[in-house]
């Protein structure tokens, strides 16, 4: 297997597990996972989207940042419970869905060898992380699987059962 395999499969591994935990998640998407708070299902669906959005098209593409209006709510320091300050939990499902459909047709259209070229606009003292294609590719496949704990808390703050993988 090559990475570029590897990093597909992991792309859609995370979408599909993370996901499933949120499908059923729409009335109660702003239960916070913890009685201090935390990031809820719909918080943590913003991000996601957000940090993507991120990641692969300014960071890795230097292109813009489709989702840049979305960074005070999703990825700024106040994680509020009021569900009136953000959009739909629909429709930030979609946008999440459709942020990770495109970078999984971007990898779609890269070889192996693609994977190793230099991102066009990494952060300067973050190169180890976001300095290549694959190390932009592989980053948010892991984001996805680092706030699925916050999911599981969610749920079950909501009275909703544990899923196994």
């Amino acid at each position: 297997m090559q990475s570029i395999d590897l990093i597909r499969d992991n792309l859609n591994k995370s979408t599909d597990r993370v996901l499933a935990r949120v499908e059923d998640m729409r009335e109660q998407g702003v239960v916070f996972p913890t009685p201090n708070g935390g990031c809820h299902t719909l918080w943590v669906l913003g991000h996601l989207a957000y940090i993507e959005a991120l990641v692969i098209r300014q960071f890795m593409l230097a292109e813009p940042n489709l989702l840049a209006e979305w960074e005070e709510l999703f990825d700024g320091a106040d994680t509020s419970g009021d569900a009136s300050r953000y959009p739909p939990f629909d429709q930030v499902l979609a946008t999440c869905r459709e942020t990770r459909t495109s970078t999984v047709a971007l990898l779609d259209t890269l070889s192996e060898d693609d994977l190793d070229r230099a991102s066009a606009n990494a952060p300067d003292g973050y190169e180890d992380t976001f300095g290549t294609y694959r190390l932009c590719l592989q980053f948010v496949a892991d984001h996805w699987y680092m706030h699925r704990g916050q999911l599981a808390d969610a749920r079950r703050a909501a009275g909703l059962g544990r899923m196994g993988l």
